[in-house]
């Protein structure tokens, strides 16, 4: 049996080619190409601003069922789509997001897709890339100090200490500092309060970068960030503290999309990386808009499962920017969906179609809860080598009773030829005109009716739990003008419950609703449910502890 080479030893054997020629591909002059480096370039504004009046191709989104320790594959599919499509004759670009240090260090280890079904330069995808998470926290962190500073010095804006929302980021996960004190030492380091760091993929600079059109939109939505309110609870703006301009400075480079390539050479472009059980878990629009008018097909992903990343991509970034998509891809693998139905990790190697077929309920939520925002899906069972013809039939078998179609793709260890399947059928689905897309509720609707209706209708819950304060707190934003803005769940990716534990399609279960926060830069409300934490931790044993640098130089253990 050949040796089964990891993921990082594929992407070091690429042959990469001068990531001109991949513009080029795009009809991209090298003199709009900011090239970081030979393998990745940032795309200038001047010529994204030049193809407005250009036609758009189809928007193809990947999302999956909810994830498990065994692995779905999404970014993978999202990659070999893309590969597959321009397989088979059609011009495609892949369009995924930045990988966050914090997951990457933590639990998860790479985000750039597995296999031969790949985007390169994995390593600096996984680490600095281009700097574009490192200039998000320097300009979300500048204005925790023009705030503080602002304070020190007077407090021109009546600004209530006890009020202040805004907090620090960092892009690591460490549970140390969710809650501190900070300004401690004296009257000479300004007054003591209590705050906190979340994640740099938790911030609401990250998710203005990536639902901005162009710079000037990108600084009229830092200028509307609520940083905190006044005694009269009147709210206090980043343009108030006069925050917005040297932020935008900051972000200029940040906003152009990067491009780089597949290991079949194609175009990909990554940029952004909101979470999606935290923020709306969506590549830039940037990114994704630019694409649509370069080429053909254009393949997207958002994070997590259909629950969190489908409908924050429709309900969102959909709405937001008036995209429309064509089709949707459910990425399953025979391993979690057996997990779904109660199987160890420890006993995914053996047939098990009782539990394969408990378990499929998941995948149908899906596929079900897709189908609500009229979009035509089709599921992509991602091949792994212990997977058994029966079992394969036995998915296939279940989604065809629910009008659709599932297709293995052995993309993984093939590259495009293994999902030249996928690839005919989403094309032709997409071009087939059957995309009847609305989002799941209208702008109008209230604050909490539109929780409502996220829980009942997509998470299958029979009420949503919320405190006096929270429902006040919402109805206060909707009197300020804000009850127009989409509902940003922050919620377990686990489970369509608020329980991670909670496997399968549960129903019946409550949603509580911890607390509520107004993006109005960003142009949403996050809702805070369940346990979950804006800060992530790191597990006993982090993925961290294997990733090294080798003899010859070449780090090891990113994955």
């Amino acid at each position: 049996m050949a040796e089964v080479k990891s993921d990082i030893e594929i992407a070091r054997a690429a042959k990469k080619k001068p990531i001109l020629e991949i513009g080029a591909k795009l009809g991209i002059p090298p003199e709009h190409l900011l090239p970081y480096g030979h393998d990745k370039a940032k795309i200038s504004a001047d010529f994204i601003a030049a193809q407005k009046e250009r036609k758009n191709g189809h928007l193809i989104l990947v999302t999956a069922i909810n994830p498990t320790p065994a692995g779905e594959g999404k970014t993978t599919t999202t990659v070999g789509l893309g590969d597959g499509l321009n397989r088979i004759g059609k011009k495609a670009v892949v369009c995924i997001r930045e990988a966050s240090l914090g997951p990457c260090f933590g639990v998860k280890g790479g985000a750039a897709g597995g296999g031969y079904a790949q985007v390169v330069p994995m390593e600096d995808m996984n680490l600095h890339f281009t700097g574009d998470f490192h200039a998000i926290t320097s300009a979300h962190n500048l204005l925790a100090a023009l705030l503080d500073n602002h304070i020190y010095w007077g407090n021109e804006q009546n600004i209530d200490i006890r009020r202040i929302s805004w907090r620090r980021v960092m892009d690591m996960n460490d549970r140390a500092l969710r809650n501190i004190v900070g300004s401690l030492g004296g009257v000479a380091n300004g007054y003591p309060r209590e705050t906190g760091f979340d994640i740099t993929v938790a911030s609401e600079v990250m998710a203005i970068l990536c639902l901005s059109t162009d710079l000037k939109d990108l600084e009229k939505r830092l200028g509307n960030i609520i940083i905190g309110y006044r005694r009269d609870k009147s709210p206090v703006f980043a343009r108030d503290i006069k925050a917005d301009g040297a932020m935008t400075v900051l972000l200029k480079d940040a906003m152009q999309p990067n491009l780089v390539q597949t290991l079949e050479n194609n175009p990909a472009f990554v940029h952004g990386g909101p979470f999606a059980n935290i923020a709306h878990g969506c590549n830039s629009v940037i990114a994704t808009t630019t694409a649509l008018k370069l080429a053909d097909y254009v393949v997207t992903e958002a994070g997590f499962g259909a629950d969190l990343g489908a409908e924050k991509f429709f309900d969102i970034k959909c709405r937001k920017a008036g995209l429309k998509p064509d089709a949707a891809v459910i990425v399953a693998t025979v391993r979690a969906i057996k997990m779904n139905g109660g199987v160890k990790k420890d006993d995914l190697g053996k047939e098990n179609l009782e539990a394969l077929r408990k378990g499929c309920a998941n995948l149908g939520r899906h596929v079900q809860n897709v189908k609500k925002f009229g979009v035509p899906a089709i599921v992509a069972i991602n091949h792994f080598t212990s997977d058994t013809e029966a079992e394969v039939q036995a998915i296939k078998d279940y989604v065809a009773t629910l009008g659709a179609e599932a297709v293995l793709c052995r993309h993984w260890a093939e590259g495009s030829a293994g999902i030249e399947e996928l690839a005919r059928k989403v094309a032709d689905l997409a071009e087939g005109g059957h995309s009847q897309f609305s989002p799941l509720y209208p702008d109008e609707m209230p604050l909490f009716h539109k929780i409502e209706t996220i829980a009942k209708d997509i998470y299958h819950a029979s009420e949503v739990i919320a405190d006096k304060s929270v429902r006040e707190q919402l109805r206060t934003w909707e009197d300020q003008g804000y009850g127009h803005l989409p509902i940003c769940m922050a919620k377990t990716q686990y489970s369509f419950s608020t329980d991670p534990n909670l496997r399968g399609a549960p129903t019946g279960h409550t949603v509580p609703v911890r607390e509520v926060r107004l993006a109005a830069g960003a142009g949403f409300v996050v809702v805070i449910t369940g346990e979950i934490m804006t800060m992530p931790g790191l597990p006993k044993v982090p993925s961290s502890e294997k990733i090294y640098l080798n003899q010859q130089g070449y780090i090891e253990g990113l994955f």
